[in-house]
Order: C-alpha cells, then structure tokens, then sequence
C-alpha cells in the first residue's frame, strides 16, 4: 500500500465531516437534592423545530443510575429520534440502590417530573403533555411514577407512559411466588430494594406489604394515563410475564395500553431502535391528538 493511501485511511476526521447530532445536551443539571447529595438530569432540546412536548426518561438500570445509562439510551438512539421529531428528553438519573432504596428512587423520579413541570416555559413544552419512558429498572420506576399519581389532579401525573421489559409484580415473579427471606441472588435483590435502610430483619408479611407497595401491576386503577410496553420473548433479566401481569391488569381497569411482544429480544436486543421509532409513534399519537 502506498503512502498516500496510509494516509487517506488516517485521515482524521473534521468537525465538519461529523454527522451532525439533532440535539444539544447539556449534561449534570441538579434537579433536586436529597440530604445533601445532587440529584442530576441531562437535558436533550431539538436542533431543529421544537414541537413543544417533553419526555421525561427515567435513566436507570439495575437500579443503577451513573451515567453509563445515559450511554445506553444513546445507543438505543432514543435521543436521536426523539429529538428529531421536535421533543426535549429530560433525562432524569433517580439515584443508585447503593444509596436510596426503590420507594426513595420513586421520590426521586417525582421530583425530577415536578422540576421539568417547573421548567416547562424556560424549555418551551407544554407541562400537561408529557411523557414518561423507561427501561427495565427505569421501566419499573415508570410505571411506579404513574400508578401512584392516578388522580387527574396529581402534581406529578403525565399524559402517556412508555416502557421496555419492566418488573411489575415483585409478589409472582416469573410465575411464582419468591421467598424473598432466602439468599438466593434474586430474593436478596428484591428484599434489598424494597426495604428501607438499616431494617433488613422484617417478618415475611411486612416483607409481603412492601413488595405489594412496589408492584406497578398490583396498584392499576381505572382513569391512568394510557401505557405501551415493549417487551422481548427472551428476556433472560425480566420475564415477559411481567408485562403479561402489568398489561391484564391495565386492561381489567380499562387503562389503554398497547403491548408489542418482540420474539427472540433479550434484554435489550441489537435492534431495539426499530422498537424506539415505533415508541416515538405512539407518543406522537398521544400527546400530539389535542393540538390538531
């Protein structure tokens, strides 16, 4: 190979070269602060025309909340398309469980849906049509975040909610019952997520009355905002039952929900984007009926 070859292959590539991204990010926005520790968001805004709507996306995985799962939703191209329809994402990071336990992580989602509500006019959305996204972890904090704010007048109450592959039922996980007493990896996982800190000897029926307390599925009532869930055939993390439960029970409070069953996706899948444009239509279809 000859030199300048070698070097058209080197070539660094220009600013200008890039592909352009369709958002600007402006990283670390403290939303709140919980006995002394900064509560943090990204905030994604169009490059193009804003459509005046807001998504708040709950960044959270494992119940983990470091800014790898920014990186994640990147690479799903959440940013990317929804912002190249004209939404600001509000990128809302709850919290680790190595410091909060899933009842102080839904505060926290709370006060990061009341700071973008707060922010709506400086961001030019209108804060009675949001969103609210989540996967996994974050789906889960989602799906807590609207069924506990079911009243039309609740101040954290959202317009549409959508989710990929979330825990619902923390009682029947998979299809039975889990000892959550016992040390396996899952019992200790979930007795750690639901009890507060410094209280891990609880009897089995306050431990029972926690795990019910977190379980989106076993709280629905009718007058919810209407739901999609996304979830894949071979999800070796979180059971596809889990969104079986969450959808009969929408569908017996007649909550709409939409549920797409992806076969073969795991936990996510390579192709989860194509997945993330049909999330985009959806909310399109909500939050964008009253302005026609």
């Amino acid at each position: 190979m000859c030199c300048f070859s070698l070097l058209l292959i080197l070539k660094p590539v220009t600013a200008a070269e890039k592909p352009s991204l369709p958002y600007h990010q402006q990283k670390n926005v403290v939303y709140a602060e919980v006995h002394g520790v900064g509560l943090l968001l990204d905030i994604f805004t169009p490059v193009g025309q804003s459509n005046g709507l807001g998504i708040v996306d709950v960044a959270s995985g494992a119940y983990h909340s470091d800014r790898g799962k920014i990186r994640d939703h990147k690479r799903a191209q959440m940013f990317d398309i929804f912002c190249s329809r004209g939404y600001t994402v509000f990128a809302i990071r709850p919290g680790s469980i190595a410091k909060f336990n899933g009842p102080e992580m839904l505060e926290n989602v709370n006060r990061g849906i009341l700071w973008v509500k707060q922010h709506a006019k400086e961001y030019d959305i209108d804060p009675d049509r949001l969103a609210l996204l989540g996967a996994s972890a974050g789906g889960h904090l989602a799906c807590m975040a609207a069924v506990s704010a079911g009243e039309p007048q609740s101040k954290t109450r959202v317009k549409a909610v959508a989710v990929f592959f979330p825990p619902t039922d923390l009682m029947n996980y998979g299809g039975f019952k889990i000892d959550i007493s016992g040390e396996d990896r899952l019992a200790q996982s979930i007795r750690r997520l639901i009890t507060p800190k410094g209280a891990e000897t609880i009897d089995a029926e306050k431990l029972d009355e926690l795990r019910t307390a977190f379980s989106p599925a076993r709280l629905v009532k009718p007058g919810l905002p209407p739901f999609l869930i996304i979830h894949g055939t071979a999800d070796f993390m979180v059971p596809i039952q889990q969104s079986r439960t969450m959808v009969a029970a929408l569908q017996k409070a007649d909550v709409p929900v939409k549920f797409i069953v992806k076969e073969g996706g795991g936990h996510p899948w390579p192709t989860i984007h194509e997945e993330v444009e049909k999330m985009a239509d959806w909310i399109d279809g909500q939050l964008k009926a009253e302005s026609k």
